[in-house]
């Protein structure tokens, strides 16, 4: 019909397979992401692991960890029962090479060099000791000397010119010259009355101690002149602060050497005049222990 206007209505059915398409590229962020933080988990394990937890990791995940014996039914475990030993041994051999006994041979040449087994060890682990338990004695002597020259007011000043160091050979304790304030008076065997004091004072530690005790003398300047000879002369000191620390108690079986080291051991060799060349040096020296006896079956 002409006047009949029919409108029509034309709907387009968009296809649904966009939709499954949208949210792929969060999934491929997502594990990115999840990528990256494993990596950074990572680099802090390795950044914060001792070198024995890595290497305890690397043996977990070697592939000598799965035995590889063909005893048994030849397959993975090889005929071994999953037991804590057979899970973490590295195969039938490795096992028994921890727990067999030293052969024969290497016994009998231990025993001719008069060790025992494991002897070697015990021996480094009880040097070891020995030396760390001097050095902590050594510490405390050190501090015991110089707290003992600073709460006596008649040598408090003196403090710095006393100087303690613990050296390869023993604890070593100087007593050196300053400008103005020498230990002796130029050219002479006579200490003074504060190096007095201050050997007293030094020699009441040192006495309390089991260690041998070497006594040196050091001159240097204008002593290199005195009458007698540098040698002599230094010689002579030694043997005077000798007398005043066996006067403090300091047995004599404990003196193992005194001796003039005129000036030839400086303690400032780019110095040969500095007034602290010349010095009394004191050496707790370090004992070796004891070697145990052994007693023949």
């Amino acid at each position: 019909m002409a006047g009949d206007n029919t409108v029509v209505i034309k709907r387009i059915k968009k296809g649904g397979h966009g939709g499954h398409h949208g949210g792929a590229w969060k999934v491929a962020y997502a594990d990115f992401v999840t990528a990256m933080m494993a990596f950074f988990l990572l680099m802090w394990l390795i950044n914060t692991t001792t070198p024995e937890q890595k290497r305890g990791i690397a043996d977990y995940f070697a592939p000598q960890s799965i035995a590889q014996t063909v005893s048994g039914s030849g397959g993975v475990l090889g005929g071994k029962v999953m037991g804590e030993d057979s899970a973490h041994a590295g195969g039938a051999q490795s096992v028994m090479q921890k727990q067999s006994p030293p052969s024969p041979s290497s016994a009998t040449k231990g025993m001719a060099n008069g060790q025992t087994a494991g002897g070697s060890n015990s021996d480094s682990t009880s040097n070891a000791n020995a030396h760390s338990a001097q050095d902590s004695e050594f510490a405390h002597a050190a501090e015991a000397i110089h707290q003992a020259v600073q709460d006596n007011p008649d040598i408090a000043n003196l403090s710095h010119q006393v100087i303690t160091e613990n050296t390869p050979q023993g604890l070593r304790i100087q007593l050196v010259d300053q400008n103005g304030r020498p230990m002796f008076q130029n050219g002479s065997t006579e200490p003074l009355p504060y190096t007095r004091k201050l050997l007293a004072a030094v020699g009441g530690i040192v006495a309390g101690l089991s260690n041998r005790v070497s006594i040196a003398g050091h001159t240097g300047g204008n002593d290199s002149t005195a009458t007698g000879g540098s040698w002599e002369l230094s010689a002579a000191r030694a043997n005077q602060a000798r007398a005043l620390l066996q006067a403090g108690g300091l047995g004599s079986d404990r003196i193992y050497e005194v001796a003039g080291k005129a000036g030839s051991e400086p303690l400032l060799p780019e110095d040969p005049n500095a007034s602290a060349n010349r010095r009394l040096s004191i050496l707790l020296m370090r004992e070796a222990p004891p070697i145990p006896a052994h007693t023949g079956l």
